[in-house]
């Protein structure tokens, strides 16, 4: 699990009263949305972005480099950790595939870490060498953000999974405010446009309403297990994919109402390997 989970709540039984229907199955493979293409080096004006639709498969692995062994239309990896020959690969077999990058915490483990200067740096996020990042300080963290989508236009990825952005509900030991927040989301939501990429909203949802028309799908950890699959219900009205995850609940006590909600959902393991137990 690389999002920080919201404080837990009980599960709630709002799920069971949602009125969408139908959703992707167990075993659903190749999909029609997950057609080969090539790598991209810019965008044309009027291309049409690729938008991922509800109920849609997926696998999303961001422990070391990708296994494309899951017969899923989608995957969700890390975009440093694998090479365009990789994402190549991938769509030789028909599959899209989501550039995972962290755009709210710096990590002192990538080869970009010498670019964030010291003093955008807060606290520790919990997540070994990880710490939160002033998103107020726009002209310094856009070029950064800038280059991280650059690599990932250019290793031939569809779309951006940007994390940790929900730093404003959390200590990341700066004063950021809800709108912030928003400002920097849309930020990064346009970066990733300008550059031919989808772009997902990774939890954070509270401002779905506010973000829902800013990003193309959205990316959620744990919604069954803190009761709140239905705040997702923006996305999937829109017509959008939700890719969800549940790290602790058997699909037995969650699949049902995802299939009604049509959430593309599985369980994990929380360090995101090869490993899925798909709805």
């Amino acid at each position: 699990m690389r999002g920080t989970p919201p404080p837990y709540a009980p599960l709630l039984a709002v799920l069971a009263a949602a009125v969408l229907t139908g959703c992707s199955g167990p075993g659903d493979g190749k999909d029609t949305d997950a057609r080969p293409g090539p790598a991209r080096t810019s965008h044309t004006p009027g291309e049409e972005l690729w938008r991922p639709r509800p109920g849609l498969a997926w696998q999303w692995q961001l422990d070391g480099r990708v296994d494309p062994s899951a017969e899923v239309p989608v995957y969700d990896i890390d975009g440093f950790e694998n090479t365009a020959a990789d994402v190549a690969r991938l769509h030789r077999e028909g599959r899209k595939v989501i550039c995972y990058i962290n755009v709210g915490a710096r990590e002192d483990f990538r080869p970009d870490r010498d670019a964030f200067p010291r003093s955008v740096l807060g606290r520790p996020n919990g997540w070994q060498g990880e710490r939160w990042l002033d998103i107020r300080r726009i002209p310094v963290l856009r070029p950064i953000m800038e280059r991280r989508f650059d690599m990932c236009r250019d290793k031939g990825f569809d779309a951006v999974e940007p994390d940790l952005v929900e730093g404003y509900g959390h200590d990341t030991g700066f004063p950021l405010t809800a709108a912030d927040q928003l400002r920097y989301n849309r930020m990064i939501a346009d970066i990733a446009h300008e550059r031919g990429l989808s772009v997902g909203l990774k939890n954070d949802l509270p401002q779905i309403p506010q973000l829902v028309d800013d990003f193309d799908f959205a990316v959620n950890e744990e919604c069954a297990q803190y009761g709140e699959c239905a705040d997702l219900i923006p996305f999937i009205e829109a017509g959008k994919a939700v890719f969800h995850v549940e790290y602790a609940e058997p699909t037995g006590e969650f699949c049902a109402a995802s299939r009604e909600l049509k959430l593309s959902s599985m369980r994990k393991k929380p360090e995101l390997g090869v490993w899925r137990d798909p709805c």
